[in-house]
């Protein structure tokens, strides 16, 4: 008896410690980044860094010495906000409209369809979306513009394609979640459905749906990848739809990998100021979606809706825009799937020797296989730091852990913020703390703990939710029978939730396949021969799919890297819902 008392207590620490990771993770990233901007902040001046509206630093800059550059960051917010608009009237806008036609007027054979469509939008990397508007997107824009075809234009379009899965999918569980009997009562007094669904729903989804937009807003505000391939990254205030600017994101990327000693500690400090904004735009989501679970729960939104700006049109004219969003929403993706395809499957099917090809130094012959092995590299060790923290971690927060107790609400504030740093942060810190632990320069070890982290909300979440959906009946017969609370958790709830925590492992390894900029500076960025060891640097299929459309030397090459990535994600994508409705299957019984 003792014995079994010693072991309970033995892994209900095993699974708490895990717990921390989570909050000492927060900690380190926030730790080791306001301390090495501090040197700069203090250096150049928080006010002459914040509002200061020139860029032009100088790599020999010493803390110890005069500056000869100056490092303003104004117009680098200013662009970052712009940016964020064009994607918030973009994406925004026919992402509201795309998830009323998904609830109110798709068909219910295609639902599930289009729902797919959504899902594999979401899950396209960042650089597949870079890598059409620079392929597809600029060259059509040309056509109009007195440029290249970048700037506001192209950036607000692509990041607005981005941000379109979060709003319809937030907005969906919004309108869905608003309560049938509103929808009856507005129809027997003589509205129309249109009416009922633009003057009653959507006003009574109304915190849903703008909680959906400031999480679109803060996706919009952390990309990376995309918005420097298309943005033409001209250190310079947005003046035109067609005029270059940079982003915050951008300024990073562009000139990290040859920062001098303040150079570096501005780009960093550039990191926090992101940070910050972006747990800005978390918190208002929180506080949003907190407004949300409280109206629908007290009832209170059946009693004072108010109309909005779109809800004012003319109930006919929003109906065609819903009709016509939810249609622009799938052609997105076959457009961007098929152009994709188009390109690159020809080129493969040409010289399938890119797949498979051995690398040779000071060779023009580009070979995928470098970095594909990189990134099942990558994939395996993250999965194998993260997985493991991340489920033992949820096993606590769901079985274990005391509601509303402190160390609760710490973890989840942490699982909360890691959520919400954008990627090229992960990427600062694991320059800073994981790249020096391992011999000083980017090594695919380095590269994996830097991801584990990043998918510790997502594992954590997932597996939590597919623990809460497993039946209490079962926990309650197992321990009658005798079973204790551990035995109970690894051989009747985990078994119960494997389907949902399997479709969380997949999803994760596609955000790993997807991932970039995080990488850059802490894997590698060079192509190069196959990895032999977890100390060797290597660039993953995005990294590569970046360097090679980066000068459009090798057009050929990234068509075909596109090709395995976006087929990767296909099929992770599909494998993943497939555990999903697994999982929907086992609980229903079937």
């Amino acid at each position: 008896m003792r014995a079994e008392k010693r072991k309970e207590a033995v892994w209900q620490a095993v699974f708490a410690a895990a717990g921390l990771i989570c909050v000492a993770a927060v900690a380190a990233i926030f730790a080791f980044l306001i301390f090495r901007s501090i040197p700069a902040f203090r250096k150049i001046g928080v006010g002459n860094f914040l509002f200061g509206t020139e860029w032009a630093p100088d790599r020999l800059d010493r803390y110890a010495a005069p500056l000869s550059g100056t490092y303003g960051i104004l117009p680098m917010i200013a662009g970052t906000f712009a940016a964020t608009l064009g994607a918030l009237l973009v994406g925004g806008l026919s992402g509201y409209f795309t998830a009323v036609f998904l609830v109110f007027w798709c068909p219910v054979r295609l639902r599930g369809a289009f729902s797919a469509v959504v899902d594999l939008l979401a899950g396209i990397p960042s650089v597949v979306y870079g890598f059409f508007g620079i392929a597809f997107l600029l060259p059509l824009l040309s056509e109009i513009a007195p440029n290249n075809g970048s700037g506001l234009a192209a950036v607000s379009l692509i990041l607005g394609i981005m941000i379109l899965p979060t709003v319809v999918s937030l907005s969906r569980v919004a309108l869905e979640a608003v309560p049938k009997p509103l929808y009856e009562g507005s129809v027997a007094l003589g509205a129309t459905h249109t009416e009922t669904v633009f003057r009653v729903i959507s006003p009574a989804a109304g915190s849903g749906i703008r909680a959906s937009l400031v999480l679109g807003i803060g996706r919009a505000m952390g990309e990376t990848m995309a918005v420097v391939m298309v943005a033409g990254n001209a250190v310079a205030f947005p003046s035109g739809l067609f005029a270059s600017f940079r982003v915050l994101t951008a300024n990073i990327v562009m000139e990290m990998g040859y920062a001098g000693e303040v150079q570096e500690g501005a780009l960093i400090a550039t990191g926090v100021v992101l940070l910050g904004l972006i747990l800005l735009v978390n918190l208002v989501f929180g506080l949003l979606s907190g407004r949300l679970v409280r109206s629908a729960v007290s009832g209170k939104n059946r009693h004072r809706l108010k109309p909005s700006g779109v809800t004012l049109l003319p109930p006919r004219l929003l109906r065609g825009f819903a009709i016509a969003a939810g249609v622009l929403t799938g052609g997105v993706l076959v457009l961007i799937i098929g152009f994709v395809l188009a390109k690159g499957v020809p080129v493969l099917v040409r010289d399938p020797s890119i797949l498979w090809g051995r690398f040779a130094f000071g060779s023009d012959d580009i070979t995928v296989l470098p970095a594909l092995v990189s990134t099942l590299w990558a994939v395996v060790l993250s999965l194998a730091v993260a997985v493991p923290v991340g489920i033992l971690t949820a096993i606590w927060l769901q079985e274990y852990a005391p509601r509303g107790g402190v160390a609760v609400r710490l973890i989840r504030g942490a699982i909360n913020l890691l959520a919400g740093v954008p990627s090229i942060v992960y990427g600062l810190f694991g320059m800073l703390a994981f790249v020096p632990l391992f011999g000083g320069s980017g090594s695919i070890l380095a590269g994996s703990l830097t991801v584990a982290m990043m998918l510790l909300p997502v594992v954590v979440c997932s597996t939590e939710e597919s623990l809460r959906a497993v039946p209490d009946a079962l926990r309650e017969g197992s321990l009658a029978l005798g079973a204790g609370k551990v035995r109970t958790v690894f051989c009747v709830v985990l078994p119960s939730a494997l389907p949902g925590i399997l479709s969380a492992v997949i999803l994760s390894m596609g955000r790993v396949i997807g991932e970039s900029a995080p990488l850059l500076y802490t894997m590698g960025s060079v192509i190069k021969a196959v990895p032999r060891s977890v100390f060797d640097s290597g660039a993953t299929l995005a990294v590569a799919l970046w360097q090679l459309s980066g000068e459009g030397w090798y057009l050929d090459e990234a068509y075909a890297t596109a090709v395995v990535l976006v087929v990767l994600v296909l099929v992770l994508n599909f494998a993943a819902r497939r555990c999903a409705s697994g999982l929907g299957r086992k609980m229903r019984g079937i």
